[in-house]
């Protein structure tokens, strides 16, 4: 029998002693794990040497997830891998999330001179993309294509995946166009990379395509279509998906259950997600969390609470990621007490250290509350590091909020001397100088950001209408009923200024006149998806917007105004929170 250095070959089991394995096993004693147990046997009869026997072990091994050393002891016990083994082995550790060994065996295969096949081909590609191994994975697509794998389906689906998740969506649609043969999983994997780099409207798209081509979905295709439906606010495909799970008696599973949730708390009906989740048999900590994150993203501060409070007498244990929700949901409701005892909680009954997001939270709880002396010396206690540039952001948008510009300009200069390379900071920045009457200050930020040729994050919002995802941006004319639209604005925020708004100019581009500074605001993106929802839409149906940016406090006004005129309900989801304007006030309290 062969001893597990592979150097020698005995029938004596006194051979065997001199194996560490051996020697971990018998000292392990009563201690034994059942693999160890099943391992033991194997070397004192004998077997150690069958092949098959080792990589049942090694299969059992890696779906226990033993320690690496142990599993690669067993690797090295064998004296020739075969082409069974190393695909085998390759294909375990990819599909139980041990890439950097599925990429070892892989390498070592290579060296052996044995041939991949369509399945390590998959497999190692996966791993690639699980470590963010592109160079890898790019070497791995050339050995595809030189060992005549380029038209598999397995294969191109993976590289697919991988491009995706490498965020070269346009190389992953390359490679899927490509395909002779599209499977579910293809599609699936081009459809989750969309809505995963952010391309929600495309990702629609695409199903679509997949439907008219009568391919049949899945529920990992729904997972992730639900995913992009929430991204861009196309709550009429949620719902059509929402149908289509309860008409073909789909499993709502956890996962599938969990996605419609977010779709429909997203989209602005937090009741339905409510009813989801009521709905959702058995319940996981993610699924408790989102419905947490639901409520506070609409403002419903209390019914977070209550939940959170069900969750920790009869849920799962909350997590880092739960009390982010809940602290959130504080913030944006104005409940600092209870916000203030939560984190003490979450300290000191659930032993978790606060990470830069709960900070966040706590910055943002108080300083939106007023309590910016207190938000400021939190920020000030953090240790032992130096507060994330997050927290200062935070701490930054309070004192403008609540126009306490000596402190602003503080935290704004601090801020920027720690993160000088986002632009966000010098725009920040700058609107604190010319709020505060600095000018001067004001030109010399905007000279340092053409020098640096710091660009501002575009904005642009979406809006569902009749199933299809319309996107405008700010002064977009691209649309084809342009004129319309923008005439019919006009006519908005004529009414809108007789009805009494008046435009908050100061809040942009302060260095132009006045009148351009209106028009500047006149036709940000938000307001552009408004007039095209009012026009395309009949009387009492209400409008949804969502918007990638948080929004400004002129649009915010405005959209007050707007909803008594038209006499509409709408709703606009911006990067923080939910805005549901409703006969001239917000559900904010314009708390944003």
């Amino acid at each position: 029998m062969a001893s597990f250095h592979g150097n020698q070959t005995t029938s004596s089991t006194t051979t065997l002693t001199h194996s560490p394995i051996y020697h971990s096993i018998i000292l392990a004693g009563p201690r034994l794990k059942p693999l160890q147990q099943i391992h033991a046997r194997i070397i004192i009869t004998g077997l150690g040497r069958t092949r098959s026997l080792i990589t049942k072990l090694l299969s059992f091994a890696y779906a226990a997830a033993s320690p690496i050393s142990y599993t690669r002891s067993l690797f090295f016990s064998i004296p020739k891998p075969d082409t069974f083994l190393f695909h085998s082995l390759i294909t375990l550790t990819s599909k139980f999330s041990f890439p950097q060994e599925s990429l070892l065996y892989y390498r070592r295969m290579l060296l052996a001179n044995i041939s991949s096949s369509n399945y390590t081909f998959s497999a190692v590609i996966k791993s690639s993309a699980d470590l963010m191994a592109f160079s890898i994975g790019e070497t791995i697509h050339c050995h595809v294509y030189i060992c005549g794998y380029g038209l598999d389906a397995y294969v191109q689906a993976a590289l697919v995946s991988f491009y995706a998740k490498s965020g070269r969506v346009m190389i992953a649609r390359k490679v899927f166009d490509k395909m002779p043969d599209k499977t579910v999983v293809a599609w699936n994997s081009m459809i989750s990379g969309y809505e995963q780099n952010g391309f929600g409207k495309e990702a629609i798209e695409l199903f679509y395509l997949m439907q008219y081509l009568g391919v049949k979905p899945d529920s990992s295709t729904f997972v992730s279509l639900l995913s992009a439906c929430a991204q861009v606010g196309a709550i009429g495909l949620g719902c059509w998906v929402h149908e289509y799970i309860a008409r073909n008696c789909f499993d709502l599973n956890v996962v599938l259950g969990t996605a419609l949730m977010n779709m429909y708390s997203r989209c602005g009906n937090v009741s339905k997600a409510r009813e989801v989740f009521d709905s959702v048999e058995e319940k996981n900590i993610v699924a408790w969390t989102a419905m947490i994150s639901g409520y506070g993203m609409h403002g419903h501060g209390s019914q977070a609470i209550e939940l959170f409070n069900e969750m920790s007498f009869d849920g799962p244990r909350p997590n880092n990621v739960t009390f982010v929700a809940i602290l959130s949901a504080c913030a944006h409701a104005g409940l600092v007490d209870e916000g203030r005892q939560i984190f003490t909680t979450m300290k000191q009954e659930y032993g978790l250290v606060p990470s830069v997001e709960h900070q966040v939270c706590m910055v943002d709880m108080l300083g939106r509350a007023g309590h910016l002396n207190e938000a400021y010396q939190f920020v000030k206690n953090i240790s032992p590091k130096e507060p994330a540039p997050a927290v200062w952001t935070a701490m930054l948008g309070a004192c403008k909020m609540h126009k306490n510009f000596d402190l602003g300009v503080e935290v704004a200069e601090h801020l920027l001397s720690i993160e000088p390379e986002n632009p966000g900071h010098y725009v920040m920045l700058s609107n604190i100088y010319a709020l505060a009457g600095r000018m001067d200050r004001v030109e010399k930020v905007r000279n340092i950001m053409i020098r640096n040729r710091s660009k501002k994050e575009v904005g642009y919002s979406t809006i569902d209408v009749d199933h299809k995802v319309y996107l405008f941006s700010m002064g977009d004319k691209s649309h084809p009923k342009t004129n319309q639209i923008y005439l019919y604005l006009d006519e908005l925020m004529s009414r809108c200024r007789e009805a009494g708004y008046i435009p908050a100019s100061e809040s942009v581009m302060h260095e132009v006149e006045e009148e351009e500074r209106e028009y500047a605001l006149r036709y940000h993106s938000e307001k552009l998806a408004i007039a095209f929802g009012l026009l395309k839409t009949g009387p009492g149906v209400a409008i949804r917007i969502v918007k990638n940016l948080r929004m400004c406090e002129d649009c915010h006004t405005a959209i007050k105004y707007i909803s008594i005129i038209a006499n509409r309900e709408i709703n606009v989801r911006d990067r923080l929170r939910f805005h549901h304007f409703k006969d001239g006030s917000c559900s904010c309290q314009d708390y944003w």
